[in-house]
């Protein structure tokens, strides 16, 4: 189930939680319900827990509440005793998420201890190259490894390398090198920082220009998405995100062979889905390797965290500081580089938009989330504890940090 450790890990947070309940047993969580969990310590082993009080109170970010984002999601460690509690949420080393819907600032975590997120978007009228930055933007908030899956490329009349070419300005940094067999290396939590692919070989799929992998299947044909192989080794955990009949739970049924996920027919008229897929579940691949499906997202917030230089923004950055004035913009000031460069035809209009369009969003959500933070600081100072102190059960926000000790790849 992705366990990240070889046998018990070291030194270290989750070594610490596991000794301060030498009871209970680590399981990871496979669903996520209103009313509770299902977790599993084996492929073969999934079973309903209940979570702690703490967490069936409604969430908040003041004292004596426990944030949304301190529960467990799809994909966390948790510990279990007497095989039906939680009494323990073990440090995430990552986490996808978004900024929730409302006027009050809130996260939402999507799914947990995540190294590759396929990004499902189809060649009809769901492709959106601003879409795929604004996706980019979040995942590369978390340092994992972004992989384009444009599913439906065996529809009449798809040009995958007009939808490649749409892809190919998108400025993320450059990929980290392949195995030699031609699989990503799977990172050791441990000791490996997170990373990029890139995808080379068949006609199916490639890479852009900056790096990202873009890879086009038929979700429909096993053969081909047998291109995706390469992004899910053994002990590896994949999620996917996208629209509503994107084929997400497509993909998900071709992957394992049998028809498992429930799938439905878009809408011609604007290739929109339905909600077939209500909840997010993490299955076993064949391959030893995990996936997580999740509904279809109709809003993307940022979460105030993240650095438009390294989710695909990296080139309007670099012109944004040739600009006359620090404080440029780029609209109709003098001077600046960055309108410059779209007048020259070499930086799209349309990226120009969706840029400074999430360049306000991101700083809005940040100036939400440094609130948020000294609220949180207030709570704790007012209960006359020290910020940080205390043990990390359920409710004490866990480290991004991941267990110490522990080598080698995940079984």
């Amino acid at each position: 189930m992705g366990w990240p450790c070889v046998g018990a890990p070291g030194p270290g947070p989750w070594a610490d939680a596991m000794a301060a309940h030498p009871q209970a047993r680590p399981a990871r969580v496979v669903e996520q319900h209103r009313s509770g969990y299902v977790v599993a310590d084996a492929t073969d082993h999934a079973f309903t827990v209940e979570s702690p009080p703490e967490w069936q109170r409604p969430p908040g970010y003041k004292r004596g509440k426990v944030a949304p984002e301190d529960r467990a999601v799809v994909g966390d460690w948790v510990l279990v005793e007497d095989g039906r509690r939680i009494v323990a949420l073990l440090p995430r080393r990552s986490a996808i998420k978004r900024g929730a819907a409302g006027e009050h600032y809130r996260q939402q975590l999507i799914a947990a201890n995540i190294d590759t997120v396929l990004i499902v978007c189809g060649l009809d009228g769901d492709f959106n190259p601003r879409r795929i930055e604004r996706y980019l933007l979040l995942v590369q908030a978390e340092g994992v490894t972004p992989v384009v899956v444009l599913t439906k490329a065996d529809r009449p009349g798809v040009d995958v390398a007009a939808a490649r070419a749409g892809l190919a300005a998108i400025d993320l940094p450059p990929p980290a090198a392949a195995d030699a067999d031609g699989a990503p290396d799977t990172p050791d939590p441990a000791q490996d920082p997170p990373r990029q692919v890139e995808a080379t070989g068949s006609a199916s799929s490639g890479a852009s220009s900056a790096g990202v992998a873009v890879v086009a299947v038929n979700a429909r044909d096993p053969a081909s998405v047998a291109a995706l192989d390469r992004f899910l080794p053994p002990g590896a955990t994949a999620v996917l995100v996208g629209s509503s009949g994107a084929g997400k739970s497509t993909l998900t049924n071709s992957l394992l062979g049998i028809e498992r996920m429930k799938t439905a027919e878009v809408r011609e008229h604007d290739a929109r889905g339905r909600h077939t897929t209500t909840f997010r579940a993490l299955i076993a691949l064949p391959s030893g390797a995990c996936l997580i499906d999740t509904p279809g997202m109709r809003e993307l917030k940022p979460t105030g965290e993240e650095t438009l230089a390294d989710g695909g923004f990296g080139d309007i950055e670099a012109l944004a500081a040739q600009c006359r004035f620090r404080d440029c913009a780029h609209l109709k000031e003098p001077g600046c580089a960055v309108r410059a460069a779209v007048e020259s035809g070499a930086l799209d209009a349309g990226r120009l938009a969706n840029y400074l369009k999430l360049r306000d969003e991101v700083a809005g959500a940040a100036d939400r989330l440094a609130s948020r933070v000294a609220q949180q600081a207030d709570a704790k100072g007012s209960s006359g504890k020290r910020p940080g102190a205390g043990a990390r059960g359920p409710g004490g926000r866990p480290p991004t940090r991941p267990p110490g000790g522990g080598s080698g790849r995940r079984g």
